[in-house]
């Protein structure tokens, strides 16, 4: 066989276990969430969603320390239980 050939039967094999790879990472990407928590105590600094559970503050953003039981970020459901120090203070349905 020509060197042309081997590459281009290697380059066509390489392509095809890349197809394969993408479609079995697209199947396996769950579905989007139907309902949110609100899981409080596991925000970092900075990184809130919304207004603080005590009123200190109205905005996203604006926690100041990591982990206050005051701050709080939206998680799938069923997830806040499964982060250490997390509380759900509330449940939305997603959009």
């Amino acid at each position: 066989m020509s060197r042309n050939k081997t590459f281009t039967s290697t380059l066509a094999g390489v392509l095809a276990l890349g197809a394969g790879a993408f479609a079995t990472q697209a199947a396996a990407v769950p579905d989007a969430p139907k309902m949110w928590e609100k899981c409080a105590g596991i925000a970092k600094k900075g990184m809130n969603d919304c207004g603080s559970l005590d009123g200190k503050h109205g905005c996203a953003g604006q926690a100041a320390m990591d982990n206050d039981k005051n701050e709080w970020v939206y998680v799938p459901e069923g997830t806040c239980a499964k982060i250490a120090g997390g509380e759900v203070v509330a449940t939305r349905p997603a959009k």
